[in-house]
């Protein structure tokens, strides 16, 4: 089983380095393939862009084989060509932009049961903003308001990205609407990643808050954590 990367947004800023670098390091080093999914940017037809950014931007961290995947639609995520090319993959990275067609788009497909074998065989599983937020069990869309299930690879728990920016004001309705879940509320340049014992550390500049019932935490670069124990 490989790792699980969530990121609180702004990913291609210049910001993120830390945490990618890490998963870079985990998927198998600088010439394991990284597949890009641009999904989420796809409903304002940005996804050509954001998946450019996305190459860039791992490249300039050393990567060599870097590479989009045009899932941007039901049609395209049942594609098996799309589907062989995240199969092969190290480095699966979920975009952010609109979490409601991303986790939708993928939910059932080829395409997510291809990033699930992946996994399986040591991938990374990446995600930012709104690609965090669907990884989870539960994720809360804001055009909406209201919670919607995701991909349930983290059960019991709920992305807050941009914690630092507007995330932090999900906090107290997400507490009401999941009271029995863990909410992790990740900063921008920010990411926790997995590890072997269950636990996740932190990367990056900022900090991640947990919420959880009445209580909450704060944790910092290096912290190490465990997510449905707070104290």
């Amino acid at each position: 089983m490989g790792y699980i990367l969530l990121e609180g947004g702004a990913e291609f800023g210049g910001q993120m380095s830390e945490p990618d670098l890490r998963a870079i390091e985990l998927a198998g080093g600088f010439d394991a393939p990284i597949c890009i999914i641009p999904t989420a940017a796809a409903p304002d037809h940005n996804h050509k862009r954001a998946g450019n950014n996305g190459i860039r931007w791992f490249r300039s961290l050393g990567a060599r084989n870097v590479f989009a995947v045009d899932v941007i639609d039901s049609t395209s995520a049942n594609d098996p060509a799309l589907a062989a090319s995240i199969r092969t993959s190290k480095l699966v990275y979920l975009l952010g932009g609109f979490p409601r067609h991303l986790g939708e788009t993928l939910a059932n497909s080829l395409c997510w049961q291809a990033a699930l074998d992946a996994h399986e065989h040591g991938a990374v599983i990446a995600g930012s903003s709104a690609g965090a937020m669907v990884l989870c069990e539960h994720y809360y869309d804001p055009y909406e308001k209201k919670v919607v299930r995701g991909l349930n690879l983290i059960p019991n728990a709920c992305v807050l990205p941009h914690h630092n920016n507007f995330g932090r004001s999900w906090a107290k309705q997400l507490l009401q609407l999941l009271p029995n879940a863990t909410l992790i509320g990740i900063d921008e340049s920010t990411g926790i990643i997995n590890d072997l014992d269950g636990g996740w550390q932190v990367h990056g500049a900022g900090e991640i808050m947990l919420y959880h019932g009445d209580q909450s935490t704060g944790h910092g670069r290096g912290a190490h954590f465990h997510l449905h124990r707070i104290a």
